[in-house]
C-alpha cells in the first residue's frame, strides 16, 4: 500500500497499460515495475482488481474467441482515455 511517498511510476502509465500487464503483453521489465507499483499503491491495486474482474468475464462470456486486433486497439485507447479522465477528474475534485 501506498505511504503518501511517491512512487516511481507513475498511477496513469500502470493503469493505462493494466491490459497489457494482463495478458502478459509487455516486456519482463516492464511487468516487474508494473507488479512493483501495484504492490505499493492501493489505488491502482483497486482498479487492477476491477479490470481482472471485467477480462475474466469477458472470458467466460465469449469463450475462446479472439477479437479482431483493430478493435483490441480501439478498446485500449477507449479504456486508456477513461483512465485519464477519471484521474484528471479526481484531482480536479481533491483541489
Amino acid at each position: 500500500m501506498s505511504r503518501g511517498e511517491p512512487h516511481e511510476t507513475d498511477c496513469r502509465e500502470v493503469l493505462a497499460e493494466v491490459y497489457l500487464y494482463l495478458d502478459l503483453e509487455c516486456a519482463d521489465e516492464r511487468r516487474t515495475l508494473i507488479r512493483h507499483h501495484l504492490d505499493e499503491c492501493g489505488h491502482c491495486l483497486r482498479e487492477y482488481g476491477i479490470e481482472q474482474e471485467v477480462k475474466a468475464l469477458v472470458a467466460r462470456c465469449c469463450g475462446n474467441e479472439t477479437a479482431p486486433e483493430q478493435l483490441r486497439e480501439r478498446l485500449r485507447l477507449k479504456l486508456t482515455e477513461l483512465v485519464v479522465f477519471e484521474s484528471t477528474e479526481s484531482r480536479e475534485l481533491a483541489d
